[in-house]
């Protein structure tokens, strides 16, 4: 079985009376999985409407970012897109509902558009980086050009920051990314 660049991780709850108990994250145990990324920032967004979409976003090197992306709140697509160059799956995309209840996160490595859609009001997603914010390296692709699937009803349009509407279209991207020799392969 080929391991995806992009994987969804199922972390086991142990539960009781009082609720729930669960390891979000351990460096051991996501080493073993092949994620040996160090994480340096944590990012919390609220999203209040349903079907806000915020992306499909990256950073650039020498600045790219591994984000391991969580739903703490509500229910959210969380999608990333394969932009390195020279890929054979370039342009493909993979995407999974993570959710509150569900309690899977999404690990995206450099390398790949990164983007989420609420499904309901009120999303809090929060996601760990392996580098920290760089203005001049911030980038992304129009959430509209990669063919995805958003879960949206027919018609409606996100709601969308200013900032996203300018994105290029991936079909117009120079793509800054390196292909590693491993394809992007469907989420397990």
């Amino acid at each position: 079985m080929v391991i995806s660049p992009v994987q969804l991780v199922r972390p086991q709850r142990f539960g009781d009376t009082r609720g729930w108990f669960t390891e979000v994250y351990s460096e051991r145990a996501f080493t073993a999985r092949g994620i040996a990324c160090r994480f340096v920032q944590d990012n919390h967004s609220l999203s209040v409407h349903p079907f806000t979409l915020r992306g499909l976003h990256f950073q650039t090197p020498p600045h790219g970012q591994d984000k391991l992306v969580r739903c703490i709140r509500g229910r959210i697509f969380d999608v990333a897109v394969d932009v390195r160059k020279s890929s054979p799956t370039y342009g493909d995309w993979v995407g999974a509902e993570l959710s509150a209840e569900n309690g899977h996160q999404l690990f995206i490595p450099i390398g790949f558009a990164h983007g989420f859609v609420t499904l309901e009001p009120d999303c809090e997603v929060t996601y760990k980086c392996s580098d920290t914010y760089a203005p001049n390296a911030d980038g992304g692709v129009r959430w509209d050009s990669a063919g995805i699937d958003w879960l949206m009803p027919a018609g409606t349009m996100p709601e969308l920051s200013s900032k996203d509407t300018l994105l290029p279209r991936l079909a117009d991207f120079d793509s800054p990314f390196v292909y590693d020799g491993c394809p992007l392969a469907p989420l397990a």
